[in-house]
């Protein structure tokens, strides 16, 4: 039995801020990290453009993405499944 191929492509979940452009979802990723100096956990965030096909991700949903081939200026990322649906308010 052959075990299967780990990916080599990064995967990120975070959860989706704007759904406004076509196929496309911008994506905010946070993450906690050490202070290099200070040592003090510090929350740093970074936004990504990811590709949204069938336009079925919305606003509030947490999401995974992948890297992947450039597909236009700021988009490198595609968006393969939806972890968790956003709340109702």
């Amino acid at each position: 039995m052959t075990e299967p191929e780990k990916s080599l492509k990064r995967t990120l979940v975070g959860k989706v801020v704007s759904d406004k452009r076509a196929k496309t979802v911008t994506v905010l990723i946070e993450r906690r990290v050490k202070h290099e100096l200070y040592g003090k956990i510090v929350g740093k965030s970074s936004k990504y453009h990811a590709h949204d096909e069938k336009g079925e991700y919305k606003l509030g949903d947490l999401i995974e993405i992948t890297e992947s081939r450039p597909i236009s200026k700021t988009k490198n990322w595609v968006a393969t499944r939806l972890v968790q649906k956003a709340s109702a308010i």
